[in-house]
Order: structure tokens, then C-alpha cells, then sequence
């Protein structure tokens, strides 16, 4: 059985078009509970998703809805593991879209008693601004996301795989932190995808990143043992010349965006914003 658990703080704007991606899935050669567990929402998040449940059981699934007093994203997943029966588990961004055939891919590469994380191809969704169309067109060709399975937004284990942790803690990064509690020769890209937006406006990306970077420097720092399993390539100076090359302008707007962090690296990682 599968588990997909989405944490949701304030999606009311968002967790329709994720749970209608899921509805609109492929068949999925076993049992799967979708488990939304709203944090902390002061909008209508909970009515959105419960607004989904005909559609969710009209594949033969169940939807949970979890309405959380508290906040924070850790809490809203352990709260979502803990109400969850599959053995097979799929943490999921409320701001995330999923192809039709992504679930089935995951269930059959999950389909194995050895340990296993596996994700979708991820697509960096269309942005509106001009800073985020430039740096999205250099971000999706970093060898992270080229040559690496990120989970950005989406990743996936089974039972062999989430044996590797107990609880969430209370960290940044959980996708970080996941992914690198499987070795490389354990991860697995699935050929089907799914769409992760980012943020607009060049501030708002600043924030991001910065809190991105905070987030792996803690992962490192808390959990030392799990850098043997960064596999992250680096940007070497041909690969850096070949993408300014492609296109000066975006390669420009994503140096800045790195510029700025590292200038102002000080900064709290709380200082950011989703910026939808």
C-alpha cells in the first residue's frame, strides 16, 4: 500500500491543482491513501482538500485530512507518517503536480525488499517574472538536476527505506536529510515526472537560496556520516563558461541570486518567503 503525505500550510490557492493530479493518475497496481495534513492553515486549505475527496475515491483510494493546530512542516509529516498505513511512503509539496503515470513508476520502483528512494523527473514550473524565468533556465541544468534524483518537493522509500529514520527532526532540509540517508546506488529516477514551481522576483529567490543553503549546511553539520552519500556534482569552469555562453542573461541573474547569499550569508534562514 501506498502512503502519499502532503504537509500544507496556507495552499488554499494550490492544493486543488495537486489533488487533482493525483485523481487524474494512471491505475496504481495497489492500495493508496492520500493523507493531507494541514498545519497551522488560517485559510481555507482544509475545505480545499476535503472538496477533493469524491474525486480522490473515485480511483478506489481514501483521503485523510488532518486539520493541525500547530505549525511547522516536520510536525505536519510525522503527523502525516503517524496516521499512515502503507509501507510504502510519498512526501509530497502541496505546490507540486504529477504526471498521470508517476505514482505507478514509483510503486513498482519501490517494488523491492532492499532499501529504496526513488523520484520523478522534476520540471522547474513556468515562472512569470523575468528574474525567475532567467534563473529557472540555469537552475535546470545544473548537473544536480541533470545528473542526480534531487526530490525537490517530491521524493519517495519503502518499508526497507524508511527504517533509515525514526521522526523528522526539526531540521531545514528534509529533503536533503532523505536523500542522503540512501547511497547513490540506491536512489532511482523514475522516466515520469512532475512540475515544482519556483519562487518570483529576484528577492524572493535570494531568500530561498539562502535558506536552501542553510538548510544542507545543517543537514551536514547535525549528520555528518550522511555526507558520504553526496553525491552532488561540481560546476567545473567549462560547464560554468558553456552555460554563460548558452545565455548570458540567465546565467547573469543566477550568479547575482549566489552572489548576494554568499554576501549575505549571515542573515536568518526564517527571512525568506515563498513569494507565489
Amino acid at each position: 500500500m501506498i502512503s502519499i503525505i502532503i504537509p500544507a500550510n496556507n495552499e488554499e490557492s494550490m492544493i486543488s491543482r495537486c489533488l487533482g493530479s493525483l485523481a487524474a493518475s494512471s491505475a496504481v497496481p495497489e492500495p493508496v491513501e492520500v493523507i493531507v495534513a494541514a498545519n497551522a492553515c488560517t485559510d481555507r486549505t482544509v475545505q480545499g482538500a476535503l472538496s477533493w475527496r469524491d474525486g480522490i475515491e473515485a480511483n478506489g483510494w481514501s483521503l485523510i485530512v488532518l486539520d493541525l493546530p500547530e505549525g511547522g512542516k516536520m510536525n505536519a509529516m510525522n503527523q502525516g507518517d503517524a496516521a499512515a498505513s502503507g509501507d510504502k511512503r510519498i512526501y509530497l509539496d502541496a505546490d507540486v503536480t504529477v504526471d498521470p503515470d508517476l505514482l505507478a513508476q514509483l510503486s513498482r520502483a519501490l517494488a523491492t525488499p532492499e532499501a529504496r528512494y526513488a523520484s520523478g523527473d522534476v520540471r522547474i514550473a513556468p515562472a512569470r517574472t523575468f528574474a525567475s524565468r532567467a534563473y529557472r533556465r540555469i537552475y535546470g541544468r545544473v548537473p544536480f538536476f541533470t545528473q542526480d534524483v534531487p526530490g525537490c518537493g517530491l521524493f519517495a522509500v519503502n518499508a526497507a527505506g524508511r527504517k533509515r529514520w525514526g521522526t523528522f527532526p526539526d531540521i531545514i532540509s528534509d529533503d536533503t536529510f532523505v536523500r542522503l540517508s540512501f547511497a547513490p546506488g540506491e536512489r532511482v529516477k523514475t522516466q515520469a515526472g512532475y512540475d515544482w514551481p519556483i519562487v518570483e522576483g529576484f528577492e524572493n529567490l535570494v531568500k530561498v537560496r539562502r535558506r536552501q543553503n542553510i538548510g544542507v549546511d545543517q543537514v551536514d553539520r547535525l549528520y555528518p556520516d550522511l555526507t558520504r552519500n553526496d553525491t552532488k556534482p561540481r560546476m567545473s569552469i567549462p560547464m560554468l563558461c558553456g552555460l554563460f555562453l548558452r545565455d548570458p542573461a540567465g546565467f547573469a541573474v543566477y550568479a547575482g541570486v549566489a552572489l548576494v547569499v554568499k554576501l549575505t550569508q549571515g542573515r536568518n534562514a526564517s527571512d525568506w518567503s515563498r513569494g507565489r
